[in-house]
């Protein structure tokens, strides 16, 4: 079976859409420094870092950031394998209180989200849990809604979108892949 690949989104596209994202997670948090920025592994970490360096080279403030592994929290990991790779969660702040701000890569059932939620709240109550996501592609399970999209494309069940970033793959694009 081929596949055939289309470049949806560009390293520009990306930085656009990250700087766009920065901007309106400030619009919407007046207290700059109630902000907590916390990314889901793997690809929602590093735009987490990207997001978080935006904020805080345009606000000349220290936000805390960290990482989140939801592997053991997902309700489907013994079906995805029976020796899931656990990742480091990293927060080493205190979340009572804040605005944070989660990161992922790709919204597409719900579930990494609800997992997350799941995983955040084992560190404390924020005072707000908004989502930041680079791409929407539909197809909800649940109902999660991010606060903040890159871009929206609905996208087929023989479909998949790959997010590529140089901190991983050595290019900054968003691939949509289809089986033919």
């Amino acid at each position: 079976m081929s596949r055939k690949k289309k470049t949806i989104m560009t390293a520009q596209d990306i930085e656009r859409a990250l700087d766009r994202i920065a901007l309106q997670i400030l619009e919407r948090n007046l207290k700059t420094r109630e902000i907590v920025i916390v990314g889901i592994h793997t690809g929602g970490v590093f735009l987490a870092d990207r997001i978080h360096s935006i904020i805080e080279r345009r606000e000349k403030v220290n936000l805390p950031s960290g990482s989140l592994d939801i592997t053991l929290y997902r309700d489907d990991w013994s079906r995805v394998s029976q020796n899931p790779i656990v990742k480091k969660t990293d927060i080493s702040f205190e979340v009572e209180g804040k605005a944070l701000v989660l990161v992922d890569d790709v919204i597409y059932t719900g579930r990494t989200i609800r997992a997350a939620l799941d995983a955040v709240m084992d560190f404390g109550r924020p005072s707000s849990i908004q989502l930041a996501v680079l791409v929407d592609r539909g197809g909800r399970e649940l109902p999660v809604q991010p606060d903040y999209t890159g871009m929206e494309i609905p996208v087929g069940p023989d479909q998949h979108i790959h997010v590529l970033l140089h901190e991983a793959a050595d290019i900054d694009e968003v691939v949509l892949e289809q089986a033919s």
